[in-house]
């Protein structure tokens, strides 16, 4: 997956101009947050897992952490994280890059309520040196998510301006 897929994507909404393509490294939180100028927590990370053997997506604020007890109680199975080397074959983009965006039909996304708090959110945009700037809004737009859930932890729930 590519940087430019991904933006032709944003393209056929008028919003390829959303896509940004960075110098630094975007490859884990901490490093997006830097390259962006913006706190970690607006990074909207996305979380790659195996529900038996059904790939999904738990897109989540930067400063949020699965929550086993939340996820087991919703998908009726323990979270497993799909290995880095198996990302892109069952999701489409490689460790760093995941995003929620251009995906196999065969992966459901859900959206973290620890997203909602934000006005303007920063998932990748399919490598690790990119990323769009969306509202929570627009990310459940253009994702095509199945739904907000709350399988996270270590976040504030009091709104961030």
């Amino acid at each position: 997956m590519s940087f430019e897929k991904v933006q032709a994507y944003f393209e056929t909404f008028g919003m390829g101009g959303r896509c940004i393509n960075l110098k630094e490294s975007s490859a884990t939180v901490a490093l997006a947050a830097r390259a962006l100028g913006t706190e970690e927590a607006r990074i909207a990370k996305t979380l790659s897992f195996f529900v038996g053997e059904t790939p999904l997506i738990i897109v989540a604020a930067g400063d949020a952490r699965i929550d086993n007890r939340k996820f087991k109680l919703l998908f009726h199975k323990k979270p497993k994280m799909i290995p880095g080397e198996e990302c892109e074959k069952y999701i489409g983009h490689r460790p760093g890059g995941v995003c929620p965006f251009c995906l196999p039909s065969t992966v459901d996304v859900y959206l973290d309520i620890s997203l909602k708090r934000f006005d303007v959110i920063y998932p990748a945009a399919g490598t690790d040196h990119s990323a769009v700037k969306l509202t929570p809004e627009e990310l459940e737009k253009y994702a095509g998510v199945k739904g907000w859930v709350d399988v996270c932890k270590s976040w504030q729930e009091e709104p961030v301006s």
